[in-house]
């Protein structure tokens, strides 16, 4: 099971530094490591969750790190989302790339997001704040609203439990010999 996820880690990395898209099938990851921050942010709404991971590492990599902390989170609730939503999904498809871009992109952006706790707590009610705002064009929440809600339950869950162990994850970042 490691040999599998290294090598889809290493899959990941080639593609979002190729810009690779693999392919245009409806449903399928289309952003490219070369499209622009504005072109990657116009429409986003209705873009394959894999735009947000690649718009956050774009952010992340150009120095603009809280940004790209908010795309990161607001891609795992859009995500998550359209994986619950949707039936019968190939496994080594879009449930092994959400993994692989949560381990390669997500785990730079949650060591520097977890240095300032509040911080990402008020990040992640602005995630929850634009996804109540905007139209998921890409996984409709006409027809999934309970769906939706166990999705954002479980985000506004993670703030709670951060805020609540706050001391408990700074002494852990201290061991781990991070800020």
């Amino acid at each position: 099971m490691k040999a599998v996820f290294t090598l889809l880690t290493i899959i990941v990395v080639a593609v979002m530094a190729t810009g690779c898209n693999g392919g245009n099938a409806p449903g399928s990851p289309t952003a490219t490591s070369t499209e622009t921050v504005d072109e990657l942010k116009a429409g986003i709404e209705n873009k394959h969750p894999s735009t947000y991971y690649t718009l956050a590492k774009k952010l992340f990599t150009e120095g603009t790190k809280d940004e790209a902390v908010f795309w990161f989170y607001l891609g795992q609730l859009r995500y998550r989302f359209y994986l619950k939503a949707s039936k019968n999904l190939d496994p080594s498809g879009d449930p092994a790339l959400f993994a692989s871009l949560s381990e390669v992109v997500g785990r730079p952006l949650n060591e520097y997001a977890f240095g300032d706790i509040p911080k990402l707590a008020e990040t992640i009610d602005k995630v929850l704040e634009w996804d109540e705002t905007h139209d998921n064009g890409f996984t409709p929440k006409q027809g999934n609203e309970e769906l939706l809600k166990s999705i954002r339950d479980g985000l506004a869950g993670l703030k709670d439990k951060i805020l609540t162990d706050q001391e408990r994850i700074k002494a852990q970042r201290k061991q781990n010999g991070l800020e």
